[in-house]
Parts: structure tokens; sequence; C-alpha cells
């Protein structure tokens, strides 16, 4: 019997049609193709959610507590207590001082320094490989290691630094003393860890600006440092905010270098290098107030906050500016 007597006779064929492990077949492939991106970023937002997200909250939910660090389970209502007791305690003040200038120390000759440094790098130099991997060195250097060769560097009486400037006939300088000698010290440790990844970030940034550019700003007349001014400057202004926004959070934060400068928890005999997050290391580890030092960090969550809205805010209205123009 053929195929076509066989359907009219309302029998199925043997062979030829989909069957119906063809269907589910086909409707988890799709199924999977919509479920695939969120199968795929999910990895991510696990983690973000226990390891970001809820460590947070939690540490926003301390903060309004009393939790002292040897009786962690017994918790004491205090609502803003910890932020007002903040607010009154002058160390608090003290750290968020030094915060302030230690990261306009570090800051502003790191940027300057790494935009000189990838402009050189920019032109066709010999070695240019090696230079680039040689200064990225330093940031592959762990803060211990680099903060530890620095103290001594930075040492009152044996110190290479003192040593070269009794050379030139100047008096030693006690660098783990002095308020403004001991955070230029803590400043130049940031500063050499720093400027070389900021240096290949601008180097990056410069390469992806338009030759062109440069070839018609050379037909015009323009010298290299008018060629800066106003081809290379402009076309890194991105890049410049990205790196503004990136050390601010990181000054904001600077733990490492001033707690392991002396070894001292509370940044020097009279706390004239303490910034936030070793005052907050203090607190939580040194007092053993963990309700003081959770409020600590959201204080400093909602300080990087304001800084980054504020860097925001400046570039946008310099680019409503000149978008006027």
């Amino acid at each position: 019997m053929s195929l076509t007597a066989t359907a009219k006779a309302g029998r199925r064929p043997s062979r030829g049609g989909p069957g119906p492990d063809d269907g589910r077949a086909a409707a988890l492939r799709r199924t999977w193709r919509k479920a695939s991106p969120y199968a795929y970023i999910a990895p991510f937002f696990t983690l973000f959610l226990a390891f970001g997200l809820f460590p947070l909250l939690y540490t926003a939910f301390v903060s309004l507590y009393r939790v002292e660090l040897q009786t962690s389970g017994e918790m004491e209502w205090r609502g803003i207590a910890n932020y007002t007791a903040l607010f009154t305690d002058e160390y608090f003040w003290t750290s968020l001082r030094n915060t302030f200038t230690i990261g306009v120390l570090s800051t502003v000759p790191q940027l300057a320094m790494a935009l000189g440094l990838a402009h050189l790098l920019n032109y066709k130099l010999r070695g240019r490989t090696f230079i680039r991997t040689a200064i990225l060195l330093p940031y592959a250097t762990s803060v211990a290691a680099a903060t530890l060769v620095f103290a001594q560097l930075f040492g009152r009486d044996f110190g290479l630094i003192n040593y070269v400037i009794g050379l030139v006939g100047f008096d030693p300088v006690d660098w783990q003393t002095g308020t403004v000698a001991s955070q230029i010290a803590v400043s130049s440790i940031v500063i050499w860890r720093w400027t070389g990844y900021n240096a290949l970030i601008y180097l990056a940034g410069m390469q992806s600006i338009p030759h062109e550019l440069y070839e018609a700003a050379e037909m015009d007349g323009a010298s290299r440092w008018r060629q800066f001014l106003h081809v290379t400057l402009p076309g890194l202004r991105p890049t410049i905010v990205f790196t503004v926004i990136i050390s601010t959070i990181g000054a904001t934060q600077l733990f490492g270098e001033p707690l392991l400068f002396e070894g001292s928890i509370s940044g020097g005999i009279s706390h004239q290098y303490q910034t936030l997050g070793l005052y907050m290391y203090e607190q939580g580890w040194g007092f053993f107030h963990l309700g003081r030092a959770a409020a600590i960090a959201w204080v400093m969550f909602v300080l990087i906050v304001v800084l980054v809205g504020v860097n925001a805010l400046l570039v946008r209205r310099r680019a409503a500016k000149e978008a006027g123009r």
C-alpha cells in the first residue's frame, strides 16, 4: 500500500514526519535561547549579592547597634548614636582631613606624571615594550613589600632620603613624626605604585586618538606642545575623568600604606597620617567597637558617592559649556 493510501486510511506513516521528541527538543532549544543570557550573568550577580550587596546592607544594619567584638552576638539598639559619636570625635575629623590631604598629595602628582610618561611613550622610542613593562612593575609589587622598603628609605637616622638631604646641607627630617613630612612619605608610596598603571591607561587613550588630527595640527604650524594642549588633552578627557574618579575612590579607601609605614593603627603618635580606613580599623579591631566601625564604613561609602557625583557633575557642566560654544 502506498503512503497516500495509508494516510487516507487514517494510519500513521512509519517514517518521514516529525515525532513528539522533535517537538520537545525544539521547545527546549527555544527556552534555552531565552534563558541562556540570564544563565551567563547569573554567577556574577550571585557573587555580587553574596559578597557585595549583602555585606553592604548588613553593615548598615550593624551601624545602628552597639556591637562589641568580644560579644558580637549581643546587640544593643543605638539608632544614629554611632554616627553622632563619630561627628563629635576629634580623631574622626583628623582622619578625614588626613584622607583629603594625602589624597591630594598623591593623586595630583601621580596623574600629572602619568600623563607626561604616556605622552613620551606615545612617540616612537627604542625599547618601548621594555619601558611599558618596567613602569608597570611597581603596580605588580605588593603593598606590604613596597611600604616596608619606603619606610626604610624614609628612616630618620639611617634612611637614604635623609642621607641625600644631608649631602646638600639640610638637616635630617623626621618623616614618621612630622605631620606634613609623614603625609608626603605616605603619598610617595602611592605615587610610586600607581603612576605606571595610570600611564598605560593614558597611553591606550592617546593611541585611540585619530592620527589625522595631529597631521592637520602640524600642517597648521602647531608645535608639539600646542598639539598636546589642543588635540591630546581634549581627546583624553573621558580617560582623565575615569582616572580621577578611580584615584579618588582609592584615596578615600587608603589603608595599607599608612598602616605599614610605621606599623601603628593610630597613624602615628599624634594621628598625623591616620586615614579613614585606618581609623575604621582602629575602632573595629583596636577598640573592638564593631558598630562604630560599621558607621565609619558607611560614612566612607557616602563620601565616595558624593565625590564621584561631584566629579560627574563638573564633567557634565564642562561638556555642556563646550557644546554651547
